[in-house]
């Protein structure tokens, strides 16, 4: 299903995925954000497939979403196939938060949402932005997630 929505274009499945994400929503969440895309990215496949699931995980919950407010500031090659070294220099000081919107994130509990969580590096320098910017909390709810073949039985 992950797949099919960030590489085939079927919208639908982000209120799927918010359906089912919802019951993990932390109850005193002030915030959903997104794991953003570089803008080369988004034009090219067109859509944030975490985007539309923060959205939908919005409206599901009238938790507060904010599409814009992560930046991520450089283009990255694609992760898929990459080790966690490689992905965590990757990404490594890509992703920003301007400055004249930083007040929206001190003190605040922020969700970043995401598609599928792999090796953690992105939303590892996702959350140190966003913690760095003074935020009080950042949970990571992700669709699904990636297992290491080497820790499952």
């Amino acid at each position: 299903m992950a797949l099919r929505l960030k590489y085939g274009g079927r919208a639908a499945f982000a209120e799927t995925a918010a359906r089912q994400m919802r019951r993990l929503l932390p109850p005193d969440a002030e915030l959903l954000l997104p794991v953003p895309l570089h803008r080369w990215r988004l034009w090219s496949r067109g859509f944030n497939q975490a985007a539309l699931i923060a959205g939908a995980l919005s409206r599901a919950s009238e938790v507060p979403h904010d599409p814009l407010l992560l930046r991520r500031t450089r283009a990255t090659p694609v992760l898929r196939g990459l080790g966690p070294a490689a992905r965590a220099r990757a990404v490594k000081g890509v992703f920003a938060i301007p400055e004249a919107v930083r007040g929206r994130v001190a003190g605040r509990r922020l969700v970043l949402v995401d598609d599928v969580h792999t090796s953690g590096a992105t939303t590892d320098a996702c959350t140190a932005t966003l913690l760095s910017a003074g935020a009080r909390s950042v949970t990571i709810l992700a669709w699904a997630r990636v297992l290491d073949p080497a820790q499952v039985d």
